[in-house]
């Protein structure tokens, strides 16, 4: 029986499931053959029972005739559309901001989620540290999770009375197309740097990954925010001249919307902006500090206002602190400045110290590491980013994985070479302890690269680790 994607997503509207995981499959289940890995587990979907197939591969087994297949151009795009008719994505009137870039999307959306609430909105939030929404909250296993996980979690959220969802969304989720069938009221990039080039290759290939969340689901007319003080924001707002800009640095040549802020203070304290939006002009006192969160509070301020919010609802940022793991601050007794923060990258780990060198007044002490079977070429720039602004640099093991932390500090040392003071320990807890011994007031203390995560994960087992609470309880606080 001949039968089309279109025949398809009719049955799927009438009931029939929808799945990718041939573990999950049922009695005329329809399964989608995702990948390589997707093929090879048709026996087993059909062993399960499954009715139909969806694949975009050439010849395939079905079982002797026990599935009808359906071969589609793109199996990803199809898992999306159908994804889309199981869950009812775009009928429940729930709202969808999409958040992409290198750095700051979790701080951007803890800032909106608060904008949003603060507004009277009921808003959920799908991202690094968790999914919630009112009346349930998460564990995150990915930021942007699987195609039917993200379905199933949006009409979650529209069920019980979300308004609107915001949600980080990876370069690995647009590259695998996990927002497939989905179309974003709004979308914004932070910036691009160097991150993921063990799995995109190249820079290039990185940007045009994130490319897509402004030029697909569902076009390029969406409203879209785009930081102006980003290269690759510069191109991409080159590419979609409606876009609104917004930085702290002048409008591009020909940008006709411009969100702009300017820095008056920037303390330990935290900062002040003085913004401007056409003839629209207003400040936002907010606990963040530096420059790196000056563009974080920028970009949810010009998402806030391309979904409607107004100068005055802006200012209502001064209330929020933040995501936990962003330059979180470890009150403690003792008057030291101990700080936690999640960069893990050459880029993020220069914005958060150059933030907190001018605001040092002793010495700047760094304890860090690199995680293991991720990008290589970047340990020795997180090394030389360290080695550029710190006075003190303890290096140790962050997420091993499945590589010897010794190999991978190997790998840090040779960006180290410019530091004044050195300290290798490969037990993290030691180098956190040994790091708060050395610390005086006045000096800044970061503990960087794990931020919010609550484990360590070494040879593929997960322990219990997270550098906030090992602090308190090293200071007793």
């Amino acid at each position: 029986m001949d039968i089309s994607l279109k025949d398809l997503l009719e049955k799927v509207r009438r009931g029939a499931r929808v799945r990718d995981d041939s573990r999950t499959v049922g009695p005329g289940d329809v399964f989608v053959a995702v990948g390589e890995a997707g093929a090879r587990h048709i026996p087993q979907a059909a062993q399960a029972g499954a009715a139909y197939l969806v694949h975009d591969a050439g010849e395939v087994e079905t079982a002797g005739g026990a599935m009808t297949a359906v071969r589609v151009p793109d199996a990803r795009t199809a898992l999306g559309e159908l994804a889309r008719a199981q869950y009812g994505a775009g009928k429940r009137g729930l709202k969808l901001i999409g958040i992409t870039g290198t750095n700051g999307k979790t701080t951007v959306a803890y800032l909106l989620e608060h904008l949003f609430v603060t507004h009277g909105l009921r808003a959920g939030v799908i991202g690094t540290v968790g999914y919630r929404w009112p009346g349930h909250d998460e564990r995150a296993p990915l930021t942007t999770p699987g195609c039917l996980r993200l379905h199933e979690l949006l009409a979650h959220m529209a069920k019980a009375g979300t308004e609107i969802a915001i949600m980080e969304v990876s370069s690995h989720a647009l590259a695998q197309k996990r927002v497939a069938g989905l179309c974003f009221d709004a979308v914004a990039l932070t910036n691009v740097t160097q991150d993921h080039l063990d799995y995109h290759g190249d820079m290039e290939a990185y940007f045009a990954a994130k490319a897509t969340l402004f030029t697909a689901y569902p076009g390029r007319s969406k409203p879209a925010a785009i930081n102006c003080d980003d290269p690759y924001g510069q191109r991409l707002l080159a590419e979609l001249p409606g876009a609104m800009a917004y930085g702290l640095s002048d409008p591009p040549a020909g940008c006709e919307k411009m969100l702009r802020g300017r820095i008056l203070t920037n303390s330990v304290a935290g900062l002040t902006l003085e913004m401007s939006y056409g003839r629209e002009r207003w400040t936002v006192a907010s606990p963040l500090i530096g420059a790196h969160n000056a563009a974080n509070l920028l970009t949810a301020q010009a998402v806030g206002l391309l979904v409607g919010l107004t100068a005055s609802d802006l200012v209502e940022l001064s209330g929020c602190a933040g995501a936990p793991g962003r330059l979180e601050r470890i009150k403690n007794h003792q008057g030291l400045d101990v700080f936690v923060d999640y960069a893990h990258t050459p880029d993020a780990l220069r914005s958060v110290l150059a933030a907190l060198r001018p605001l040092t007044q002793g010495r700047l002490i760094v304890v860090f590491g690199c995680g293991g079977n991720r990008d290589k070429t970047k340990r020795p720039l997180m090394g030389e980013a360290v080695a550029r602004v710190a006075d003190v640099a303890v290096l140790t093991s962050d997420n091993p994985r499945f590589e010897e932390p010794e190999a991978i500090i190997e790998d840090v040392i040779p960006g180290l070479t410019a530091c004044k003071h050195l300290i290798v320990e490969t037990d993290r807890r030691a180098a956190v302890a040994m790091a708060l011994e050395l610390a005086r007031p006045g000096d800044v203390l970061l503990v960087a690269g794990k931020g919010h995560e609550d484990y360590q994960e070494i040879k593929g087992v997960r322990s219990p680790f997270d550098d906030a609470a090992v602090i308190r309880e090293i200071l007793a606080c």
